[in-house]
């Protein structure tokens, strides 16, 4: 899952960090990527809707499905194929109530009891577990899951559930080992030119073949 952050993709905010983030998530799914979450709380909501809009018509040819974090009327508005709810978000089950058939839910989760409740709600369709390496996208002192909590979770329910925070293909394996369904990755897809991408994707992709 490639989770979108335009403010890691252009130095002058404005429109051409939106331009920057359409191209990345191109670059993405020709690297590979499955799977696109919009993450870009700073945007307005008309502006919210044409991005992801822009970003399911670009992204459709490939099979690769788009949610959008947080916001359910975004998600639907735009067509993506679902929703990504934070921890302190809306309810699973909720939505669930409201949304059409074969929306996707997913929901964060930052512990086992997270992702138990998560999982009774019956209302989600994976989770995403972290962070759980150290990752420039949390503060100074925020304290890493680890790769052993992580594998607790994965064995404790039986939602897919992928794995994110600081994961790269030198972490894959590990990863996968664990018990995880993939990996979720703001870094990975912003850091480093095309032909490195795609090396790691398929690195990550034959690690989760291998287990």
């Amino acid at each position: 899952m490639l989770v979108t952050d335009r403010r890691r993709l252009a130095p002058v905010p404005g429109a051409r960090d939106v331009e920057a983030l359409i191209d990345a998530t191109r670059r993405g799914v020709a690297a590979g990527a499955t799977m696109i979450q919009i993450r870009e709380r700073e945007l307005d909501d008309a502006a919210l809707v044409e991005v992801t809009a822009r970003i399911v018509r670009q992204s459709a040819p490939a099979g690769v499905q788009v949610v959008v974090n947080d916001r359910v009327d975004v998600a639907m508005a735009a067509a993506a194929a679902g929703v990504h709810l934070p921890a302190r978000g809306a309810a699973p089950e909720r939505v669930r109530a409201i949304a059409p058939p074969g929306f996707l839910i997913g929901r964060s989760v930052h512990s086992e009891a997270e992702a138990l409740a998560a999982e009774r709600t019956g209302a989600c369709d994976y989770l995403v577990f972290g962070s759980v390496y150290p990752t420039a996208g949390k503060p100074p002192g925020h304290e890493p899951a680890g790769i052993d909590a992580l594998a607790r979770v994965c064995h404790m329910v039986r939602l897919p559930v992928l794995a994110i925070g600081g994961i790269d293909a030198r972490r894959a394996r590990e990863v996968a080992r664990a018990g995880a369904g993939g990996i979720a990755a703001i870094g990975l897809f912003v850091d480093g030119d095309d032909d490195g991408l795609r090396a790691s994707m398929q690195e990550i992709a034959r690690a989760f073949a291998s287990n």
